[in-house]
């Protein structure tokens, strides 16, 4: 799946369609709003840039995927469908958005906070941002995918809290999802070598409690095992003979994930 300079640049026009979305998002996102109000702007700016939602009408088994986008609040790790619910103060809601533009995805996700959270939810988020920075630092031709995986891994548990291992980030192109998973945890060693050309949705889902999930009803939405917080941030990235390029680069990470030292280790 290894993608021309040319292909690269059309999947980052779709990331810069995602960024504006999550950028727009996240001004939107306070004490009031709903799921279904985020949904709406959502659709509204990929309609406006000529792109299509990547979720939407996205099938797994019969379950068809009814949003354009994906809102978890809470204790839910993804896949949430957007809806009814009111955000109110203290919630964090993780907003997941994919672009179809020029016969490219990319797909990029960010934990969002609610008027004013707790400190230790602001650790949650900062550390589960930072260890998506960990990831991609790792993702260098020559290196395998497990670099990325074990880079998480090790950011994440160092500072306390636990990787989802039953949902994995993956290659993303001219499909949502390709070939390889990328988990996030592993073996330094293991895993598929990194070849420039290569594109990946790096995506940790850290939870404060428990590493273990649970699916609800809906067959979409994932929530932790014992209820407690879980974030989600992710960026799509192309390898390069310099290391990873990020083709969803937001607002929301202006200041970190591309340059400087993340949170913690």
């Amino acid at each position: 799946m290894l993608k021309k300079p040319v292909e690269i640049e059309r999947m980052r026009a779709a990331g810069r369609v995602v960024a504006n979305v999550l950028d727009s998002l996240a001004e939107a996102c306070k004490p009031g709003v709903t799921t279904m109000d985020l949904d709406k702007r959502a659709a509204s700016i990929i309609a406006k840039a000529g792109g299509r939602a990547s979720f939407l009408h996205y099938k797994v088994d019969k379950a068809v995927y009814p949003a354009h986008i994906c809102a978890s609040v809470n204790e839910e790790v993804v896949h949430g469908i957007p809806g009814p619910r009111v955000l109110v103060d203290g919630d964090i809601v993780g907003v997941d958005v994919g672009v179809l533009l020029g016969g490219f995805h990319a797909d990029s996700a960010a934990t969002l906070a609610i008027g004013r959270v707790s400190a230790g939810t602001q650790r949650l988020l900062d550390v589960t941002r930072g260890s998506l920075k960990a990831g991609i630092r790792e993702a260098r031709a020559g290196h395998r995918i497990g670099s990325i995986s074990h880079a998480v891994q090790r950011y994440v548990e160092a500072n306390g809290f636990y990787v989802v291992r039953e949902l994995v980030g993956h290659g993303v192109g001219r499909e949502l999802h390709e070939a390889p998973p990328v988990p996030n945890f592993g073996d330094p060693h293991s895993g598929v070598k990194l070849r420039v050309g290569m594109t990946l949705a790096i995506e940790p889902m850290v939870n404060v409690g428990t590493s273990d999930v649970v699916g609800l009803q809906d067959r979409w939405t994932i929530i932790t095992a014992d209820g407690g917080l879980s974030a989600h941030f992710e960026h799509t990235v192309a390898i390069t003979e310099d290391g990873a390029d990020i083709l969803t680069l937001a607002g929301w990470d202006v200041d970190g994930l591309a340059n400087g030292t993340p949170h913690g280790v």
